[in-house]
């Protein structure tokens, strides 16, 4: 990566040009996490050893779900989803630099609490999927700083916000994670009606930064590709251009994503040395 497209970078992230866009990796950079069911793999082998589910669906989490949902009930896939993140991940470097930058709009598509933890003060605001099988009037919720449900009508104020598509085990423990929890919000969010109105109009102004993401299946590039309609762009990605699958590639060329093709650490370094 040159040095002029770390600095392009760097300042997107400080003046909010680039949305950070978070996704397992990023929070496995710190090393404590590795044991914790973070990547969608391991989420999927939790879910499977402490709930019998058949063997051709135990390395799919959103399918080991469901399969729970339906057969255990569920308030014994919170119930699981809630122990699998019952110890708190440690948040990486990266969670704190974007806390020191304090962007207007984050996103972070796991389900755990780390960067709520190292955001400092009180002028931010979080806003969480919610599952329609237990929440039916609304798809999403917002929270302040202490946890306490908002209005998103008062995160308009807010410096920060922080979106949480997929939901967290904190404060209130919500999880968009069974099949037919997904089937909901990919109903409708062609028409963006699963996406909150702060969402789209911080969005609307910037473009996104992918780090620690992946997008080898469908649900991560959907999310993904309607979370950023209709934003400002441009994009980045830091993935492995060698690697990448086929679907991954077509994603990128359709969305106008230039991928930064080096080590997320080394990219995470180099961030953190020039806004030092």
């Amino acid at each position: 990566m040159s040095d002029a497209l770390l600095t392009t970078l760097a300042e997107g992230l400080k003046s909010g040009a680039l949305a950070p866009y978070l996704g397992p990796e990023a929070l496995l950079l710190a090393p404590d996490n590795q044991s914790l069911p973070i990547a969608p793999e391991a989420l999927a082998t939790f879910l499977s050893k402490r709930a019998t589910v058949p063997s051709r669906i135990r390395r799919n989490p959103t399918a080991a779900a469901q399969y729970i949902e339906n057969f255990r009930h569920r308030k014994t896939l919170k119930k699981l989803m809630l122990e699998a993140y019952a110890t708190p991940a440690e948040p990486p470097e990266l969670y704190r630099l974007l806390a020191r930058l304090a962007p207007p709009l984050m996103v972070d598509t796991n389900y755990d609490s780390a960067l709520p933890t190292v955001l400092g003060g009180d002028d931010w605001g979080q806003i969480q999927g919610v599952s329609r099988a237990e929440v039916r009037d609304s798809w999403y919720r917002c929270y302040g700083p202490d946890g306490a449900t908002l209005p998103e009508s008062a995160l308009e104020s807010r410096h920060t916000v922080l979106y949480k598509p997929l939901g967290s085990v904190q404060p209130e423990g919500n999880f968009i994670i069974s099949d037919s929890d997904f089937v909901e919000v990919l109903t409708e969010i062609d028409i963006q009606t699963p996406i909150p109105t702060t969402v789209q109009e911080r969005r609307s102004h910037c473009g996104f930064l992918f780090l620690g993401c992946r997008f080898r299946d469908q649900l991560s590039r959907s999310y993904a590709r309607q979370v950023m309609k209709r934003s400002a762009g441009p994009h980045y990605a830091v993935l492995p251009e060698g690697e990448l699958t086929k679907n991954e590639l077509r994603f990128i060329r359709e969305q106008g994503i230039r991928v930064v093709d080096q080590p997320l650490d080394q990219v995470v370094s180099g961030l953190s040395a020039v806004l030092a």
